[in-house]
């Protein structure tokens, strides 16, 4: 998949310590996208609007607002997380991301 006709901001948004980092990707349209990368680890992600989550590669297993049970998302893979919301992330190896707000 390739973007066009994008801004990209250079500095990039980092957590956890350097564990995570993602880049923003801006729309003509004002949309917005983040582009990132964890490493192996546990997290916790608070969101304000709703996103969807694609898994580019890598895992991570993902415990919903309001879930106990974690679920694998792989490659390929794609979960929604509703807006004021927190969810849980572990990955074990390494996960490759896009996330798209609404």
């Amino acid at each position: 998949m390739k973007f066009e006709n994008v801004n990209v901001v250079k500095e990039a948004n980092v957590y956890f310590d350097g564990k995570v980092s993602s880049r923003t990707i801006e729309f003509p349209d004002g949309t917005k996208k983040t582009l990132g990368f964890m490493l192996a680890g546990e997290y916790e992600f608070g969101t304000a609007t709703e996103e969807l989550m694609e898994v580019l590669n890598g895992s991570m297993d993902i415990a919903l607002p309001g879930e106990v049970e974690f679920k694998t998302y792989s490659k390929g893979e794609s979960f929604v997380v509703a807006p004021n919301s927190k969810f849980k992330v572990k990955v074990s190896q390494f996960a490759d991301y896009c996330c798209s707000y609404k």
